[in-house]
């Protein structure tokens, strides 16, 4: 009954939504009702599953990119002192700067197709892996540790046998993070240039004033976005087993 929570929960916002739309009697054209937002999915079902396979590739896409990127990053950083004093910087510096500000320069670089918006999904998805799985390298127990080196390990066998695994849940929370961001990446992109993806179908309904389509796409990113994160949520739960789990409200 895993499914029952999510669907009231659901359901309890279509009620709402009808609720604030009947309550204040919105034009369509500002906020249209779940009805015709539906029948708008219904009659542009095609359309809008094509589009979205685009904006899908584009998230997994950075996705994958993001956390290669970030890991790696992160065991340079771990692994080699001069790696971590000259990264760091950039880590911070590519968070300084927003994507949406330099989402018109990475189309010019890249073009109007889905590279661009893999890079962006990227750069979004980078900070929050290597974050993570650095920290998590850096707060092994010191106890293992300690023992290791009276053990004749060497920075490798410490780094491969005792500091990776015990930074994975760290590294779990970093990856559970990058797969909710990740569609803002892509979506941005679509939005700065592109002639395909749910972005893209999203600005041409607007410029149409077609609301209920807008809100169609709108709801299918939504679904993607939700389905890839309890799917990578539960792919982490069965890869981190051994790692016991604790009620927090005890």
């Amino acid at each position: 009954m895993t499914w029952l929570r999510p669907a009231i929960i659901f359901a309890g916002l279509i009620v709402i939504w009808q609720g604030v739309v009947s309550l204040f009697e919105l034009p369509h054209f500002i906020l249209p009702g779940p009805g015709m937002v539906f029948v708008a999915w219904g009659e542009n079902f095609m359309e809008i599953m094509y589009q979205a396979q685009f904006t899908l590739i584009e998230i997994l896409g950075g996705l994958a990119a993001g956390v290669a990127l970030g890991c790696t990053t992160s065991l340079a950083m771990a692994y080699f002192s001069p790696a971590r004093r000259w990264l760091l910087p950039v880590l911070v510096i590519s968070q300084a700067i927003p994507v949406f500000a330099i989402a018109p320069i990475l189309v010019i670089w890249f073009g109007y197709g889905i590279e661009s918006k893999i890079v962006m999904a990227t750069m979004i998805i980078f900070f929050p892996v290597t974050a993570a799985f650095y920290d998590g390298l850096r707060r092994t127990e010191p106890g293992w540790l300690d023992l290791a080196r009276v053990m004749g390990g060497s920075r490798w066998s410490v780094l491969r046998h005792i500091r990776v695994p015990a930074a994975l849940p760290s590294l779990a929370s970093g990856l559970r993070v990058a797969t909710a961001v990740a569609p803002i990446g892509a979506v941005v992109g679509e939005w700065v240039g592109s002639s395909v993806g749910l972005g893209h179908m999203m600005l041409q309904a607007n410029a149409r004033t077609q609301t209920a389509l807008m809100f169609a796409a709108l709801l299918t990113l939504m679904l993607i976005a939700v389905a890839l994160y309890f799917t990578v949520d539960a792919a982490l739960r069965r890869a981190l087993r051994w790692q016991p789990e604790s009620d927090p409200t005890r």
